[in-house]
């Protein structure tokens, strides 16, 4: 029965970090829903994260190994840099996008914990995230990734503070910035990802300590891996179900899920 519920969560977390519906808030819904002790365990987060993580880069890492190579030939390669400049800048939009959330991060982490989350709170973010994936619907913009401002890297950041609260999707907020900031959808789609990528390594790198010197950690070896498959898999499938919708202009259809999700949250625990 634990390895299925591990199995479970881990489907939760590979459905939900891409899908524009927010993680954080399904894991916490269903820490209130359900009373079991796994629902409690932050290593295993870690550990389905990372699931995600490898099924994101798996789709990505040609994007990412051409940005790096790019960043560091600009660098260091003077004769051709002007060849190498829209991977570099890339890549300092990225930076830039990242700054806000992670002093965010490190500033409000007991005020998101001890205040933002309850459950009627997280009901109304499930609302906020339905509102906002509706109000882009018909935005198709015309910027490429050459096209981003630094002035669209600081809005976009500035907004991915608030998908720090469960509820609020990080991957549906972002999505919903770019799109505010003209971006094309293949390219509103790319950099959402790829801006996910310093975020999730900073979170899994914060907890690895904690993981390793966890007493149990050897039995629960089995029943961690299973999740990480779990999610690694449905992320992988999961993703391109969003990139299918986002680029048919068919995101509002997960706002009617929030909606429906938000409203059950306010009239389930009032």
């Amino acid at each position: 029965m634990n390895y299925l519920i591990y199995i479970f969560l881990g489907i939760l977390q590979g459905l939900t970090e891409p899908l524009p519906i927010s993680s954080s808030g399904h894991l916490y819904l269903i820490k209130q829903l359900f009373n079991t002790n796994l629902l409690n365990d932050l290593n295993f987060e870690i550990v389905v994260n990372f699931g995600s993580f490898i099924a994101i880069f798996a789709i990505f890492y040609k994007d990412i190994i051409k940005l790096i190579k790019g960043f560091f030939n600009y660098l260091f390669n003077k004769k051709d840099r002007k060849k190498y400049h829209n991977e570099f800048k890339y890549c300092m939009l990225v930076v830039i996008s990242t700054i806000p959330v992670g002093i965010a991060g490190i500033f409000l982490k007991d005020l998101i914990e001890n205040t933002l989350t309850r459950t009627w709170i997280l009901g109304i973010c499930f609302l906020i995230t339905a509102l906002a994936l509706f109000i882009v619907k018909n935005i198709k913009g015309n910027k490429d990734d050459n096209d981003i401002t630094y002035k669209d890297a600081i809005i976009i950041g500035l907004l991915q503070v608030i998908a720090l609260t469960p509820g609020i999707s990080r991957s549906g907020t972002v999505l919903v910035a770019c799109l505010l900031c003209n971006l094309k959808r293949d390219a509103a789609l790319k950099y959402t990802f790829i801006l996910y990528f310093p975020v999730s390594i900073a979170s899994m790198l914060l907890g690895v300590k904690d993981l390793i010197s966890t007493p149990n950690v050897g039995d629960l070896l089995i029943p961690y891996t299973l999740g990480m498959i779990a999610a690694m898999i449905v992320t992988y499938f999961s993703y391109q179900w969003l990139s299918d919708w986002v680029k048919k202009g068919k995101l509002w259809k997960f706002s009617i899920y929030c909606i429906l999700l938000g409203l059950f949250v306010l009239f389930y625990f009032r």
